[in-house]
């Protein structure tokens, strides 16, 4: 099928309706939906004809039967973040994530659980923790990848050394032919007959382990003899006298059945793990010493190579665990894990490994992390080495399709040699890193891959790489499966007997050729530009002109391009990202998904106008600009600032309504309107007015909107950059409009702090001597750019002056200070901007700095073992500033910091207002903030330093929630 009979056939109305009435689950057909689920990991993309969301085994059966009548294929898909195109294709995609994700059972003592294929692998160790259990096979995508996207793609992970591939951790499954009978796959022997279900069912158990007896021979001969070999069908899995045929279906990439329930093996927790982090000076040294590592009995033993080391440390995330973990200046590092239940003999384990290390030559190199927090942190580093390599600048990218070649480790020195040699024929270097103790290293030379000349190298070092791989004795498919990019050398690496016997394979199962289609047998060719993300022709023409500054990344295209679609944002039990996401489970509303439509929209790849169109509109409505991929995302993707260039020339197309307005030129109207104050304060006790403002105005009647106050005025005449001393304790408290019309107690509690600590306060005057300073932030969030850049020019025309002397300028609210360091290098001239970026803190920056320094001291009193509940503002998060927040608040004596783990409260300014929005707003707030503070006690302090969390906070769960200015005030003594 190509792309034009697939885009006809998403225009046929009578199938989408036809599918709608069948299935309880969704369906979508529109070119977004079919869009964001055209690419997974790889470099490929291949528009569907539809998507689907079964709800049940009944939908999938449904959709099987339509499709075949329809004549389309149809195509399994997980999370989404395979890195070789496997759940991609013309036909149908159905995503199995958002309905089917259930623990069906799980049984602790026999230690096997049985799952249903869309559970993400962490929601699956989060439950058995509790029963001292966990499923080992753990890759890097475990926060996002699905059981049946593992089980389809034979998945391994760090730790395969000791537990194995996939393969060796699924007992059974159940399955659905192409025609939509139900199989369960299981071991064969005794009664069991291996396939059970149906008559076709048993004849196929017969005829696979018939062809694999058949092949006996040449399996044993041309099979490669690395634990990691995962390409082709496991013919090898059949040829035991008693074998499981669920084996068989394992790592056939949905290409034979369609997995329905995964019954798993288990593995109890180790009580304790420890690791040694191993320098090297450079990288053959660290490949020829991996098999004396290995040796020593570790579970993992992980490459971080240069690329990774120099990278992660310009990543905010990851710079401080790499200066943890390092010393000096390493070419690379080998993570080397033991995990048991003594801790003392893992300790012995340490001083082996230290041992072991000088005697090849490396004394003192080890650094010991013993710590859990620390070993989580250095795994977040190691489980993120992809997308930190894809965090390069520029069309040229780490490119995937030699990704995970295994050769055994007495040959992975000359391996990565002859490699990067033939890399350097192509004037291009690799990235290397991932799973040295099973010598499959994960490597990517960086290509253009927006040219022809980028496709062709592609082509030619992946066919010498292969001639490498079996002349190493290794396998060229050691984790991430087959899809387009491995599929076609399977002639290379198994012979063309062996190919025809996998073509046997899936023609015994699938004979009209409905299931994943070109995948594993009778392949795509891997450099055919049209299968790809950046096919012939591609040229970003929207927008015309950006209105942001994006020379970081080079333009606004290549900044969306900088998503490589591994799907870090859809992970939901830890970090901030992406909140909108967690409270919906689509696809649309997750950082990958918005990056993906932007792409698309911006080449014309979803028709013309598609940029300012209502559907991206749609898109990205749900954005709550928190900041967090900004953060989390290691490829630096910014959608809160893609989302401002988005709205500013969608409004510029489409006008900006009455509510957006009111709203961006709140701090333009605010000093006239305080003085209405009790006027504008009915609307929340009048019902018919609450409903008006929700009818006309869309503020939600269901919400309070803030209290409007007199305002707070600063202190003290006007100061004058001359009176600054420069000895560090002058600082300019600025006033932004929320704390300063809703909440001035905040701003008036922050004064009296910093004054007790010694602190000298000036007061800047506005230029203009009219309305305070603002940083913008409202204009920015309706796309308002040249209003944000002329409050902008204005704020840091009054307040540079003050700088230059060697003043610092302190907010309290996140959202606003930390414009300074964000925004306002977007709007201005860097080199405008840079001094007042360097000299802006939050409040609770500059206190921790300077007690830190002995600068300052607080005098406060002792709380009596008060709790205080911590909510942390997504913008504290995304700058890293929580620690400050919570090393000021422990300062105080005989508090408690609690630091509630959850995501953005969901309120984002204006966003929780919306009467089209307050659902998600509170769902956001209900994923885990809401529901710790209602546990708070009723003494228990709740701190929040941002307006809109505090809001959330006293709406969802009737708490008053404060600023930690108001917590060092009340805790302030006289000296």
């Amino acid at each position: 099928m190509n792309m034009q009979k697939a885009a006809a056939i998403s225009r046929d109305l009578g199938l989408e309706r036809r599918l709608s009435k069948a299935l309880e689950g969704e369906v979508a057909f529109d070119a977004f939906t079919r869009g964001r689920y055209a690419t997974d990991a790889s470099i490929y993309q291949i528009m569907p004809a539809g998507v689907l969301f079964p709800k049940s085994v009944a939908d999938i059966q449904a959709a099987l039967t339509i499709a075949r009548e329809h004549g389309l294929p149809v195509i399994a898909r997980g999370g989404g973040t395979s890195q070789n195109g496997q759940p991609i294709g013309f036909g149908l995609v159905l995503d199995c994530s958002r309905h089917l994700k259930a623990i069906r059972s799980v049984d602790a003592q026999a230690g096997v659980a049985v799952v249903e294929p869309g559970l993400v692998l962490e929601h699956l160790n989060a439950r058995l923790r509790k029963d001292g259990l966990f499923f080992p096979v753990e890759p890097s995508t475990a926060s996002r990848c699905t059981i049946g996207g593992m089980t389809g793609n034979n998945s391994c992970g760090a730790r395969s050394i000791r537990y194995g591939k996939m393969v060796d951790n699924v007992l059974g499954l159940r399955a659905l032919l192409p025609e939509g009978d139900e199989i369960t796959a299981g071991p064969r022997g005794g009664n069991a007959a291996g396939f059970a279900g149906s008559e076709r069912a048993a004849g196929l158990a017969d005829r696979m382990v018939a062809l694999a007896d058949r092949e006996r021979d040449e399996i044993l001969r041309m099979f490669p003899k690395v634990q990691r070999r995962v390409g082709g069908y496991n013919l090898d899995a059949l040829l035991p006298e008693q074998p499981n045929l669920a084996h068989l279906l394992v790592g056939s990439e949905g290409t034979l059945a369609l997995t329905t329930e995964v019954t798993l093996k288990l593995s109890r927790l180790p009580a304790h793990r420890v690791m040694g982090v191993c320098h090297f000076p450079s990288f053959r040294s660290a490949m020829e010493t991996t098999r004396h590592l290995v040796a020593l009995g570790p579970v993992a033993v992980e490459l971080v190579d240069n690329n990774v080391l120099v990278l992660g440390a310009d990543i905010p995330l990851f710079r401080r665990t790499l200066a943890d973990i390092t010393k000096g200046q390493p070419n690379c590092l080998l993570l080397v894990e033991f995990a048991g239940d003594d801790l003392a003999s893992l300790r012995q384990d340490l001083r082996r490994l230290d041992a072991c290390m000088a005697d090849h030559g490396f004394p003192e190199a080890v650094v010991e992390v013993v710590e859990p927090p620390r070993q989580r942190s250095v795994w977040d580093v190691r489980e993120a080495c992809l997308n930190i390599m894809m965090s390069m600048k520029g069309d040229g990218k780490p490119v995937s399709f030699i990704e995970d070649c295994a050769v055994p480790l007495e040959h992975l020195a000359d391996y990565t040699d002859a490699v990067t040699e033939l890399f350097s024929r192509y004037d291009t270097v690799g990235t290397w890193y991932a799973h040295a103790s099973v010598g499959c290293l994960h490597v990517r030379p960086i290509l253009n891959m927006k040219d022809e000349a980028g496709a062709r190298a592609m082509r030619e070092i992946a066919e010498a790489a292969c001639d490498l791989v079996r002349r190493f004795e290794g396998s060229h498919s050691g984790e991430h499966g087959d899809g387009i990019s491995r599929s076609e050398f399977h002639e290379r690496m198994f012979g063309s007997r062996l190919v025809r016997a996998f073509e046997e394979v899936k023609d015994g199962f699938d004979p009209e050729n409905r299931l994943n289609p070109n995948k594993i047998v009778r392949p795509h060719r891997m450099d055919d530009r049209a299968l790809m993300r950046f096919p012939p022709g591609y040229k970003v023409t929207e927008p015309p002109r950006a209105v942001l500054d994006w020379s970081e990344w080079g333009s606004f295209g290549q900044a969306v391009e900088m998503c490589n679609n591994n799907g870090t944002c859809r992970k939901t039990l830890a970090g901030t990202m992406c909140p909108s996401y967690r409270a919906t489970l689509e696809e649309q509303h997750v950082t990958r998904g918005r990056a993906n439509s932007l792409r698309l929209a911006i080449s014309g790849q979803l028709g013309p106008d598609a940029f300012t169109s209502q559907e991206m509109k749609e898109t990205l409505d749900l954005c709550v600009s928190c900041k967090g991929c900004r953060r989390e995302c290691p490829t630096g993707i910014d959608m809160a600032r893609m989302k401002i260039e988005f709205l500013h020339h969608y409004h510029a197309r489409h006008g900006l309504p009455l509510k957006e307005r009111l709203i961006a030129h709140l701090p333009r109207y605010a000093p006239v309107a305080s003085r209405l104050a009790p006027l504008l304060n009915l609307r929340d006790r009048i019902g018919p007015v609450a409903r008006a403002t929700e009818r006309y105005l869309g503020f939600s009647a269901r919400r309070t909107l803030p209290k409007w106050r007199r305002p707070w005025r600063e202190s003290g005449p006007a100061a004058s950059p001359s009176e600054v001393a420069g000895d560090g304790l002058d600082l300019v408290l600025f006033g932004d409009t929320f704390n300063r019309t809703f909440e001035r107690e905040n701003l008036e509690a922050a004064e009296r702090v910093l004054r007790a600590a010694g602190y000298r306060l000036h007061r800047v005057a506005p230029p203009d001597g009219l309305r305070p300073l603002c940083c913008g932030r409202t204009y920015l969030s309706a796309g308002l750019v040249e209003d944000a850049r002329r409050e902008a020019r204005r704020t840091l025309g009054a307040l540079a002056p003050f700088v230059a002397k060697g003043a610092r300028v302190v907010g309290l609210e996140p959202s606003c200070l930390l414009t300074f360091r964000d925004e306002f290098f977007a709007l201005l001239p860097k080199g405008e901007v840079e001094p007042l970026a360097q000299a802006s803190f939050l409040f609770e920056e500059a206190i921790a700095a300077d007690l830190a320094a002995g600068r300052i001291a607080l005098p406060l009193s002792d709380q009596g073992g008060r709790v205080a509940h911590l909510h942390g503002h997504c913008h504290q998060k995304s700058f890293g500033a929580m620690g400050a927040v919570e090393t000021v608040l422990k300062s105080v004596p005989g508090l408690e910091v609690r630091t509630i783990e959850s995501s953005c409260c969901g309120m984002s300014g204006a966003f929780g207002y919306g009467a089209r929005t307050i659902d998600i707003s509170l769902a956001m707030a209900e994923l885990s903030l809401l529901p710790a503070v209602r546990k708070a006690g009723p003494d228990d302090l709740v701190v929040a330093d941002g307006t809109s969390c505090r809001h959330q906070i006293h709406d969802g769960a009737g708490r008053e929630a404060v600023h930690v200015a108001r917590v060092l005030d009340a805790a302030s003594r006289p000296r």
